[in-house]
C-alpha cells in the first residue's frame, strides 16, 4: 500500500441508538490518505448509519471523531462536514428534478461575481468540466429530471467532486451504472487516490472491492467484525464475516419446469406509436410469451428498452399498440385506448419497479400499510381493516424474514434489502398471474440476494409467470429458465438456460443489426 501511514479519519467507539434498535455499538473505523477503504456488511449492518454520522446527518450517542489532524471533531450538520472537506455520494439520489444539472451541482454554493450575483457562465463551465470528468456528455443547463437514473447518479458524483473534498464516501455508486459508466467512475476514484484523497467505498459487489480497495472493514449487527487487507483475504472470507456463516451457492431444480403449460402471458407486435417518446427508447414489434411456472429474464444494455417494455405491460406507458393476453384474457388489442395500471393489476400483472423508493413504496408509511396498499379491497370495511392488515403483514414479515421491530415501523427506517422484501410482500398479497421484477436485488447484500432469488423461483414453481429484468448477468444466468435479450427497443434473441452465457448475452445485446 502506497498510502500515508497517518490516518486522515479515525472514528473510535461510535454508538448510535434509534427507538428499539442499537444501530451502532462501539464501532472503530479509520481511513488513510490515498487509500480506498471498503466498508461492507449485510443490509442493516450499520454502514450507512456510520457514514451519516461522519457526514453530519446524524449525531453519535457516544465515541469520538478525529479528522485531518483535528481531534474530537463535531459535525452538527452536513454543511459543517462539507466545510471540513467531507463529501458523500449517497445510494439514494438527493437531486432536485426541476433544477438544472449545474444548479444541483452547486446548490447553495453558486459562484458569484463582483456584485454578489450568481455567475451562471462560470457555474455552467465548471459543471461541464466536472461532467466530463465523470464521463457524461450532457448540457449542464438541462433539468435533472430529463436525465436517466444512471446519469443522475453520475451527477451526484460530480457534485461531490465539486467540493474538492479530502475524503469522499461512495455508497453503492455503481448500482445504477452501466459498465462503461462504472469504468469512468473507477478512473475518477484512482485519480482521487493519486491526489492523496481518502475514499470510503460501500458496495455489495465484492468484485469491485477486490478491484479497487486497499483495505476492507466488515460490520455486522452494528458491530465492528474485522478490518482486513484486501490482498490477504478472499470473497468467501468476507461473506463469512458478513453473514456469520458460509453462504452456500444457490441452485434450482429445473426439472420441475412444466414443459407443456399454455402461455400465461402472450405479447404480440407490441410497439410505441411513432413520435410519442422522442427522448426515450421506442418499443418495436415485440413478440414473446411466458408460461406458468417459469422465470424469464429480460437482459440488455442500458437504454435497450427493458424497463419501457415492463411499463407498457403494466399500463404505465401510454400510446402503445399491439396485443397483450393474460391468462386467456385479452388485456389490450390494437391501440392502448386508456388502459390503466388498475386494469393491469385486475388482469393479474404485478410490477416491482426499478426504483423502489421513488415508485414502489410509501416511505413514511408503515410496513403494514405498504404491504396492503395494492390489496385494500381484500380487507373489507374501513373500520375493520387495521387488525386484518396487521395480521397479514406480520405473517409476511415472518415468512420473508423482514428485519424490523414490527409491522408499524416506517418503511423509510428499513435497510434497502428489507424495503425490497416489503415491496415483494405487497405484490405477493395481490396473488398475480404474472409478476415483473425490475432490478430485484439492486443495493441488497449477498444474503438477501440469495433469499430473493429463492423466493422468485419458488413463486414461479407455484404457477406464477415471473419476468426478471436485471443488469447483473450472473443474476440473469442464476434465475432464468429463458433469457430474452433486448437491444434498441427490439428483442434481439432468445436463449435457454442451457444456452445462456455472459458472452452470448452481450453479443446479442450489442449487435442488433446482426440479429
Amino acid at each position: 500500500m502506497t498510502c500515508n501511514s497517518t490516518p486522515m479519519l479515525k472514528m473510535r467507539g461510535i454508538c448510535k441508538h434509534f427507538v428499539g434498535v442499537q444501530a451502532l455499538q462501539e464501532v472503530d473505523f479509520e481511513v488513510l490518505p490515498g487509500e480506498v477503504h471498503a466498508l461492507v456488511g449485510e443490509n442493516g449492518a450499520g454502514k450507512s448509519t456510520l457514514m451519516h454520522i461522519l457526514s453530519g446527518v446524524y449525531q453519535p450517542d457516544g465515541g469520538r471523531i478525529d479528522f485531518n489532524g483535528e481531534n474530537e471533531v463535531v459535525f452538527p450538520d452536513e454543511q459543517a462536514a462539507q466545510r471540513h472537506g467531507i463529501a458523500i455520494v449517497f445510494q439514494e439520489r438527493s437531486l432536485f428534478g426541476p433544477l438544472s444539472i449545474a444548479e444541483n451541482i452547486f446548490a447553495g454554493r453558486q459562484p458569484t461575481g463582483r456584485l454578489g450575483l450568481v455567475d451562471r457562465t462560470a457555474m455552467f463551465e465548471e459543471s461541464r468540466k466536472l461532467l466530463a470528468e465523470v464521463g457524461i456528455d450532457v448540457d449542464p443547463r438541462l433539468p435533472v429530471e430529463r436525465l436517466s437514473p444512471h446519469q443522475q447518479q453520475l451527477v451526484e458524483v460530480a457534485k461531490a467532486l465539486s467540493l474538492h473534498a479530502h475524503l469522499i464516501v461512495f455508497d453503492e455508486p455503481t448500482a445504477a451504472l452501466t459498465e462503461t459508466e462504472t469504468d469512468h467512475l473507477f478512473a475518477v476514484i484512482k485519480k482521487l487516490k493519486e491526489r492523496q484523497a481518502a475514499v470510503v467505498y460501500i458496495s455489495h459487489r465484492l468484485e469491485e472491492i477486490f478491484l479497487l480497495a486497499n483495505r476492507v472493514t466488515v460490520l455486522k449487527d452494528g458491530r465492528h467484525q474485522a478490518t482486513l487487507s484486501v490482498s490477504e483475504t478472499s470473497p468467501r472470507e468476507l461473506i463469512t464475516a458478513m453473514v456469520g456463516r458460509e453462504l452456500a451457492a444457490v441452485s434450482f431444480d429445473r426439472s420441475l419446469l412444466p414443459g407443456d403449460q399454455p402461455p400465461l402471458l402472450e405479447v404480440k407486435k407490441l410497439s410505441d406509436a411513432s413520435g410519442n417518446f422522442p427522448r426515450r427508447v421506442q418499443l418495436k414489434e415485440i413478440d414473446f410469451s411466458v408460461r406458468a411456472g417459469e422465470v424469464v429474464a429480460l437482459a440488455g444494455l442500458a437504454g435497450s428498452g427493458r424497463t419501457e417494455l415492463a411499463l407498457a405491460l403494466f399500463g404505465a406507458r401510454e400510446r402503445t399498440h399491439g396485443t397483450i393476453v393474460v391468462g386467456g384474457h385479452c388485456l389490450q388489442r390494437g391501440n392502448f385506448r386508456g388502459r390503466s395500471v388498475a386494469d393491469s393489476i385486475a388482469a393479474g400483472i404485478g410490477y416491482l419497479p426499478e426504483d423502489r423508493k421513488e415508485a414502489g413504496l410509501f416511505l413514511e408509511k408503515s410496513i403494514a400499510s405498504n404491504i396492503a396498499s395494492a390489496s385494500l379491497k381484500q380487507f373489507g370495511r374501513v373500520w375493520t381493516q387495521d387488525g386484518k392488515i396487521a395480521k397479514v403483514a406480520d405473517d409476511y414479515r415472518k415468512s420473508l424474514k423482514i428485519a424490523s421491530r414490527g409491522t408499524e415501523q416506517p418503511v423509510v427506517s428499513l435497510s434497502g434489502g428489507n424495503q425490497q422484501k416489503v415491496l415483494l410482500a405487497k405484490w405477493l398479497l395481490v396473488k398475480p398471474k404474472v409478476l415483473i421484477v425490475d432490478e430485484p436485488t439492486r443495493g441488497v447484500d449477498v444474503g438477501a440476494k440469495a433469499e430473493i432469488h429463492r423466493l422468485l423461483f419458488e413463486l414461479s414453481r407455484q404457477g406464477v409467470g415471473v419476468i426478471v429484468i436485471s443488469s447483473d448477468l450472473p443474476e440473469v444466468l442464476a434465475v432464468a429458465d429463458r433469457v430474452l435479450v433486448m437491444a434498441e427497443g427490439r428483442l434481439s434473441g432468445e436463449l435457454s438456460h442451457e444456452e445462456a452465457t455472459e458472452e452470448r448475452i452481450i453479443h446479442l445485446a450489442s449487435q442488433i443489426e446482426a440479429a
